[in-house]
């Protein structure tokens, strides 16, 4: 977030069920606004529907076009925090951190500690910051219960360069994912557009309303018993494109709690094998989701990186049941 006031505007899907319009703006992840922070600039009459300003318990009907003004908010200083993270590079420009399952990557009005930042502020002296943002050497993000790696700059040329190519897509992110049941294909690519769900807001799904364009390639790297262990590479970076994608074809993330890896994946084991399956579950209790590798050419030094890095203990301990029971 810029520090300088910002104008969005929002169009309604016709089609939604009535909602009230602070928890809808809530909801939109790309606006990254929290609830409390849409209610005050709607008390400030900096949200308008149709051309006109209303109060936080209006409720949308759908078609409706959201004008708002957003006014960064007073920031506090982030505080370094003494949270334990694991690098898989290191430079003067940049590194590469292995982030764990369970941690937010970066502050967001509301939630100014516990993040992956507070923990990179506290490795390092500083790191490079727009005015008015929370995100300082944040280059991408993944999702808080996505394990793996992330870019972090170190300095405001290696930010600028590195936000650069990964718009133009010159860095290869490839996640290891273990699935639930056996994909059609041994390989192959998912083109299918993805935008907000219509009956949850919190989620994504493929959709041709309101979306984007969203292609993931994929390659099984092992079968067992009643999942599938893929490579995948990311070639857009869409909100959750990994996890909507595979469940788009009920093959869900297994242990993915929003998109049909857990409960719902259960229901559908056989029950002979059934019991098997709540072993893996117990496991792992969070998507089976790890950012292994990154490979891009170093902004400064020309250098080919290819940088890996070794999946959680739990996603190991997945792994480990899934060899000794094939």
């Amino acid at each position: 977030m810029s520090n300088q006031t910002e104008i969005k505007t929002v169009i309604v899907p016709e089609d939604i069920e009535p909602v009230r319009i602070d928890k809808y703006l809530s909801d939109q992840a790309e606006l990254e606004l929290s609830r409390s922070y849409v209610q005050k600039l709607l008390s400030e009459k900096l949200v308008e529907v149709n051309g006109r300003t209303v109060a936080k318990s209006f409720k949308l009907q759908g078609g409706e076009s959201l004008r708002l003004e957003i006014v960064p908010p007073d920031l506090p200083d982030l505080t370094p925090e003494n949270i334990p993270l694991t690098f898989a590079y290191e430079d003067e420009h940049l590194a590469v951190v292995n982030k764990p399952a369970g941690l937010v990557t970066h502050p967001a009005p509301g939630n100014y500690s516990h993040t992956l930042v507070n923990g990179l502020l506290y490795y390092f002296d500083s790191l490079p910051v727009e005015p008015g943002s929370i995100r300082p050497g944040i280059i991408h993000r993944l999702d808080k219960n996505t394990s793996g790696l992330l870019l972090v700059a170190k300095n405001d040329k290696a930010s600028r360069l590195l936000k650069e190519m990964m718009s133009d897509r010159q860095i290869t992110k490839t996640y290891h994912a273990v699935v639930g049941g056996h994909l059609a294909d041994d390989e192959g690519t998912i083109d299918l557009p993805i935008g907000r769900s219509l009956k949850d807001r919190r989620k994504m799904t493929v959709t041709n309303l309101n979306s984007r364009d969203a292609v993931t390639e994929y390659k099984v790297i092992k079968n067992y018993k009643l999942n599938d262990l893929v490579e995948l590479k990311l070639i857009t970076g869409r909100t959750h494109q990994i996890r909507v994608h595979f469940a788009h074809f009920n093959r869900p993330i297994l242990g993915d709690t929003e998109y049909g890896g857990r409960e719902k994946w259960l229901k559908g084991i056989d029950p002979v094998q059934r019991r098997f399956a709540q072993q893996l579950l117990v496991i792992m209790d969070r998507q089976a989701l790890h950012a292994a590798r990154l490979e891009f050419v170093h902004p400064i030094t020309s250098e080919e990186l290819s940088i890996s890095g070794e999946p959680p203990e739990d996603f190991q301990k997945l792994l480990i049941h899934l060899e000794e029971n094939i």
